[in-house]
């Protein structure tokens, strides 16, 4: 799971398993495999590398 920032700048965890698409609208939109859709503060490019460093450490 990785950590972000909802637009009212709660902080919470997202299963980064769950995302199927991620844009700049200019709003950073995640879109869930469910269709749910997050409006998040950090940019696409940073959930990315988030993502990566979250399963990096998942793999021995």
């Amino acid at each position: 799971m990785i950590e972000l920032t909802k637009l009212n700048k709660k902080k919470f965890y997202l299963n980064c398993d769950l995302i199927e698409t991620i844009e700049s609208t200019p709003d950073t939109v995640i879109t869930l495999r469910n269709g749910k859709l997050v409006l998040v503060q950090e940019t696409p490019e940073n959930i990315v590398e988030e993502v990566i460093a979250y399963k990096r450490k998942l793999i021995p």
